[in-house]
């Protein structure tokens, strides 16, 4: 494993989408059937590094909840690690 990553990647693009489709973090975890959290929903808002995993439920309860399709690369600025 890598000794030295990034774990704070500023502010990422899930943060601008949820404004401007008027989510909340609160809408993604409801329409998650996943087990998506409050705190993994602001994690991923503010940068920090998530797993692949995560990034995932937050892609999936996020396409749930806006009713429009999204990828990983519409969200996240970086790769997670696995």
């Amino acid at each position: 494993m890598e000794a030295n990553i990034e774990r704070d990647l500023g502010p990422q693009p899930l943060k601008k989408i949820l404004e401007k489709s008027r989510l909340s973090h609160h809408d993604l975890v409801v329409s998650s059937s996943k087990g998506l959290t409050h705190k993994m929903v602001a994690r991923g808002c503010k940068g920090r590094r998530l797993t692949k995993n995560v990034q995932q439920k937050v892609l999936e309860a996020l396409n749930q909840a806006s009713g429009e399709t999204f990828g990983l690369e519409d969200l996240f600025n970086y790769k997670a690690i696995r």
